[in-house]
């Protein structure tokens, strides 16, 4: 795996590492503590078929959790390296935890938006945030990557984290056409709705969907701009009563220029 790869596939994998399975043994406990945690109650959805637990994760700036030590592996070397990221703080971590029977149809949400969830995996760009009763799309959040750690042993078939090969070069297009000629600062104030179902789309019809899978000690990287989404829970599929917990760092980095434009 090279540098090239992720830079063209928008995505890699790290294969298993000794590190990083020592940093999930010791962070493992509060992860867990995170789900029954009535101060988390908000982030059961989907009929308890969902654990969103967005920033839930009490690491520090280092990755620490308790006594895990900073995080560490081959995957923060990569980052370090080939995305000249050696100083990353790392933000409070995601703790995302599927069950049987993913996604099971919400209180509120439009059956248009549970269709979209089923079969087409709930896919979208981070930071570009629905927003307002019309939830039209503005660019929010500017995040450096994601980085997916699992926690826990899951079948391949357990509500997969799924990227769409190469699509954040056809995002970086479409939103650099779009944005045009606007200084940076005015970007967060522009309705990108159009332009974001647009290229959504154009990825859906031209790029290959991946679905990812890895077992604790291992990781995948994608990159911030790539189409991604979590696939269904499959009849038959194979996790143990932690269900499929993955843990995403989706550190902060820059500002709107950054987020489009470095690679």
């Amino acid at each position: 795996m090279t540098a090239a790869n992720f830079f063209r596939d928008g995505w890699c994998r790290f294969g298993p590492d000794d590190r990083l399975r020592a940093w999930v043994r010791a962070a493992l406990p509060a992860a867990r503590a995170t789900v029954h945690d009535p101060a988390h109650a908000q982030w059961h959805r989907y009929q308890d078929t969902w654990f969103a637990g967005v920033n839930v994760l009490p690491n520090d700036t280092t990755g620490a959790v308790d006594h895990s030590g900073p995080l560490a592996g081959n995957a923060v070397h990569f980052i370090a390296d080939a995305l000249a990221l050696p100083d990353i703080a790392w933000d409070k971590a995601q703790v995302s935890v599927c069950y049987p029977g993913y996604p099971m149809p919400m209180a509120g949400e439009s059956e248009a938006l549970h269709r979209f969830r089923r079969d087409r995996d709930a896919a979208h760009v981070d930071g570009l945030l629905r927003e307002g009763p019309e939830r039209r799309r503005y660019l929010r959040e500017y995040h450096a990557f994601i980085l997916g750690i699992p926690m826990v042993p899951f079948g391949p078939t357990a509500s997969p984290f799924v990227v769409w090969n190469g699509s954040h070069d056809l995002v970086r297009a479409a939103f650099r056409t779009r944005f045009g000629n606007l200084p940076p600062k005015q970007w967060p104030r522009e309705d990108v709705t159009e332009a974001y179902h647009a290229v959504r789309q154009r990825v859906f019809e031209t790029c290959e969907r991946i679905p990812l899978h890895a077992g604790p000690g291992e990781a995948f990287l994608v990159h911030r701009l790539a189409v991604h989404g979590m696939a269904p829970w499959e009849n038959g599929a194979d996790a143990g009563p932690d269900g499929r917990m993955i843990v995403y760092f989706r550190p902060p980095h820059g500002g709107p220029a950054e987020w489009l434009n470095t690679a």
